[in-house]
């Protein structure tokens, strides 16, 4: 039997590199006549540059630049792939909502500096191409901050300049381009088509996860129109309801207006580096999770790219999930074969994430048996 094993990250317990590795290893225990073969993946959030390691080799660029809120430093660095000069730069690791405390948590204030610093570090690298991976941010600053650490400058009502971390994007009046642009190709890696701004923008939808009260919402939804009026009136570019320009609270909007960035699906994107369909060929099973398996994991996420890639190849799908939100009829209608939740019923979420990697090897051997009754 040939099994392959692609999985995503659990969020805040296991990477996608590590619940491969045990799901594999367990498998590959009960089942030691199978060929187990294992692919990393991610979607374009937290864990798509350890994904993008695994699959396609290449080297982490550490760096030292700034976190989310002013004065704070982040440790975090980006992909760097010399066979073509690319880099993958995920902005988790230095705008992420994983940086702060519930307490830090304030979109109002958090900034994608660092996350510029990144894009400029990687290009003073030689880069020729750099994909942004926007998943997990704490952020709804439009690309602003990132915007100002390529060079970028924005004049406010007094006439003084935007500082990230503590200006308000409301207060924008004049955007003044760098005299060098980049000058390199970046690629958004992104799978929502969330607008900027509205009831389905990056303010109102991904607002309150990040932190922001009902009053802040409506303050960064009146930022972010800003924003998008001086981008249409001074650079010529509708940005408003540009499909995905919401995610990462609204910089896949300001990548495309300060960095000229194109949008792609992430999964698509990773799915097509990882070799995921040439290990299909000939497989019984692929064996794919994350850490909920619900209603948007059918909605551009891994598990989604892996079920279409598996339906092309008539390979049988299992999912392994911390938590399974999806009712039977549904699984079968999206044609998933097996669908198996480690969290246990009376266990509470945080214990689950401190004990995700034995509740996975757990469900993993369950599994093996399952695959071949």
């Amino acid at each position: 039997m040939k099994i392959v094993v692609a999985m995503d990250s659990f969020k805040e317990s296991l990477s996608a590199r590590r619940a491969c590795a045990i799901t594999a290893g367990v498998i590959g225990e009960v089942l030691s006549d199978s060929q187990v073969i294992t692919k990393p993946l991610a979607d374009g959030g937290e864990g798509t540059a350890d994904a993008m390691l695994a699959a396609d080799g290449g080297e982490w660029i550490s760096c030292d630049v700034m976190g989310p809120l002013a004065g704070m430093q982040a440790e975090a660095g980006f992909a760097w792939f010399e066979k073509d000069r690319s880099a993958l730069v995920e902005m988790a690791k230095a705008s992420g909502l994983e940086l702060l405390t519930d307490g830090q948590r304030n979109p109002l204030r958090a900034t994608t500096y660092g996350t510029g610093q990144l894009i400029r570090k990687a290009i003073e690298c030689g880069a020729e191409k750099v994909y942004l991976a926007v998943g997990g941010s704490a952020t709804v600053d439009c690309g602003v901050g990132a915007a100002c650490a390529l060079g970028w400058q924005f004049r406010l009502a007094d006439g003084s300049d935007y500082v990230p971390g503590e200006s308000r994007l409301n207060d924008i009046r004049e955007i003044v381009e760098p005299e060098v642009p980049i000058g390199r190709e970046v690629m958004v890696l992104c799978d929502v088509d969330n607008p900027l701004c509205g009831p389905r923008g990056a303010a109102k939808v991904y607002g309150p996860q990040k932190g922001a009260t009902p009053k802040m919402v409506a303050e960064l939804e009146a930022g972010l129109e800003n924003i998008a009026e001086l981008v249409e009136e001074q650079l010529g570019m509708s940005i408003t309801d540009m499909p995905g320009a919401g995610a990462a609270g609204g910089l896949s909007a300001g990548a495309v207006a300060f960095m000229n960035a194109g949008l792609t699906s992430g999964t698509e994107y990773i799915i097509g580096k990882s070799g995921l369909v040439e290990a299909l060929n000939d497989a019984d099973w692929v064996v794919t999770g994350e850490g909920r398996l619900d209603e948007q994991s059918l909605q551009g996420k891994v598990i989604h790219g892996v079920m279409k890639c598996a339906k092309r190849h008539g390979v049988k799908v299992a999912v392994l999930a911390g938590q399974v939100a999806l009712d039977d009829r549904t699984l079968e209608e999206q044609g998933i074969d097996i669908a198996m939740q480690c969290m246990e019923p009376d266990m509470t979420v945080e214990a689950a994430i401190s004990e995700a990697g034995e509740l996975l090897s757990e469900r993993a051997a369950e599994l093996a048996q399952e695959l071949i009754a």
